[in-house]
C-alpha cells in the first residue's frame, strides 16, 4: 500500500453563518457545525485514500466559543493517522467576524473514517500508511493510537487490559 504525507489530506472549508443556520440566540447550531465538520473530514479521508470513505465515529468534539450569525466558519481537516482500514481525522473550526476582523477558535474533534472498496460491495479496505512530517503532525500521530484504544475500550471492542497504550490510565497498582 502506498504511503502518503499528512499534508496531502489537508482540507480547508469555509461557510457563512446564515439565519437558517442559527438558534434563537443567534449562534450557529451545533449540529450544523458538526455536519460541516463531517463533510470536511470525509473530504480529507477520501483525499488520503482515493476511495469512498464512511464515518465510523466522532469523539472529543468540544464547543469552545459560539459562532455568530453573519460570521464566517473556517474548518480545517487532516488525517492524523491511518490504521488498517480506518483513519483518524483531526478537525478544527474557527469563527471569523469579518466586520471586526477577529478570528477565534471554536471547535475541535477527532473523526474516524473507514476506507471502502470502490466496487458495489463497499467492504473495508486498507488505507495508505500516513507519514507525519511537522512537529504538530507527529504529536497528533503519536496520540492517535491512545485515542483509538480508548475509543475501542469505550465501545466494548477492546478490554482495558489489552489497551497497551492506556496502561498508565488503567493501572492503579503503581
Amino acid at each position: 500500500m502506498k504511503e502518503k504525507k499528512a499534508s496531502e489530506s489537508f482540507i480547508v472549508m469555509n461557510e457563512m453563518v446564515m439565519p437558517n443556520d442559527t438558534n434563537h440566540f443567534g449562534n450557529l447550531i451545533g449540529g450544523r457545525l458538526m455536519y460541516w465538520m463531517d463533510i470536511a473530514a470525509a473530504m480529507s479521508a477520501a483525499k488520503h485514500c482515493n476511495l469512498p470513505c464512511m464515518t465510523a465515529s466522532v469523539d472529543s468534539l468540544s464547543f469552545k466559543t459560539p459562532i455568530k450569525l453573519g460570521n464566517i466558519v473556517h474548518i480545517e481537516a487532516k488525517v492524523s493517522r491511518s490504521f488498517n482500514s480506518s483513519m483518524e481525522i483531526h478537525v478544527r473550526a474557527w469563527g471569523e467576524d469579518p466586520l471586526h476582523q477577529y478570528v477565534y477558535a471554536s471547535n475541535e474533534a477527532y473523526f474516524t473514517f473507514v476506507a471502502l472498496d470502490s466496487n458495489n460491495n463497499h467492504k473495508p479496505i486498507a488505507a495508505p500508511t500516513l507519514i507525519p512530517e511537522t512537529d504538530e503532525e507527529k504529536k497528533l500521530f503519536d496520540g492517535a493510537l491512545r485515542r483509538r484504544q480508548l475509543r475501542l475500550v469505550i465501545a466494548g471492542k477492546m478490554k482495558a487490559e489489552e489497551a497497551i497504550e492506556l496502561q498508565a490510565f488503567f493501572n492503579t497498582n503503581e
